[in-house]
């Protein structure tokens, strides 16, 4: 058993962390570290886990577990590990947006390999520190990453994608309240949201220079989780090939499916899957690639990453099953 911490316990992507890492058979919670919830016990903030977890909030840190997972909001996982310190041994997994691109990846003397297991798998088993990829990121890398291997992204890239409200986090906001997002729909962070250049820097790994535009609108929609991501562009092959582009690329990819009939949401929604169609209209290839936020854009992706690390099976505690209705 290894033992690992959570820093930053009280949000959306901590509560669904704590959930996958009591039902995993290979590891133990240690502590969860919240100085706004300290000495609570963790099922008040997180009620679904009455019964299931006895255990507090706290504000002290073991610095000798296996592996802690940040919590923590962007810019903050610095902040926290410029001021606490854990042994050599103890393996990071950073959910922020600190570690992700190239120039930020070494911090203190450690090394953060970015955490898409369908791009870095190898990378990812002998790393010792992982950024873990962001929820949209994660859904319009997944539904590129065939193509740019091949070298066959020529043009511009258009990307709409929506997210449910708990993207935006536990804390409320005049864009995250019921009476606001209910039987709502809008734009946010058109043509410059902060995943732009993680997405930019993992296509660029797959197809050398690569410089063409990324016109992405990100929306909100009026759910509570899940990400859709309608992506289009130029493409001179027939839908066939297209389909073999892609089921080989994740043919060793336990978790992406590449689906012959068009996706939904309620198909990945707590499951960390991540579902891509693909639909030929003249010369334009259209992907819709569907994931869940908190899961396979988070906390799910995290824990494949965390059992990668630790040679353990990668879908190990990730056998999730969703709801269609």
């Amino acid at each position: 058993m290894i033992k690992v911490g959570i820093i930053g316990g009280a949000g959306y992507t901590a509560g669904e962390l704590i959930r996958l890492v009591i039902n995993h058979s290979k590891i133990e919670l240690d502590f969860v570290y919240s100085t706004s919830n300290t000495g609570n016990y963790i099922y008040n903030v997180h009620q679904d886990l009455l019964g299931s977890l006895d255990l507090k909030f706290t504000k002290t840190v073991n610095s000798n577990v296996d592996l802690v997972f940040l919590c923590l909001g962007h810019g903050n996982s610095k902040r926290f590990l410029e001021k606490n310190k854990f042994s050599s041994t103890t393996k990071i997994i950073d959910l922020s947006n600190d570690f992700r691109l190239k120039n930020d990846a070494f911090f203190q003397g450690k090394e953060f390999v970015y955490g898409l297991p369908e791009l870095h798998k190898d990378k990812i088993k002998n790393a010792s520190n992982i950024a873990n990829p962001g929820c949209f990121a994660t859904a319009i890398q997944l539904g590129l990453l065939p193509l740019v291997k091949h070298k066959l992204v020529k043009s511009s890239i258009h990307i709409n994608a929506t997210t449910g409200s708990t993207g935006a986090g536990v804390s409320p906001s005049a864009t995250t309240h019921f009476s606001w997002r209910d039987n709502n729909f809008s734009v946010y962070k058109a043509f410059k949201h902060q995943h732009l250049g993680e997405i930019h820097e993992s296509l660029a790994t797959l197809q050398k220079g690569f410089s063409e535009e990324l016109l992405f609108i990100p929306n909100r929609g009026n759910f509570s989780r899940g990400i859709f991501a309608s992506i289009y562009l130029d493409f001179d092959k027939s839908t066939d090939e297209a389909f073999q582009l892609f089921e080989d690329f994740y043919k060793d990819a336990p978790f992406t499916y590449i689906s012959k009939i068009p996706v939904h949401l309620k198909q990945v929604v707590n499951t960390n899957n991540c579902f891509i169609h693909l639909e030929k209209y003249n010369n334009k290839l259209l992907i819709t690639s569907v994931v869940d936020n908190l899961l396979k854009g988070a906390s799910g992706q995290a824990i494949q990453n965390m059992n990668l690390l630790f040679g353990f099976s990668e879908t190990e505690g990730l056998q999730l099953k969703a709801t269609s209705f």
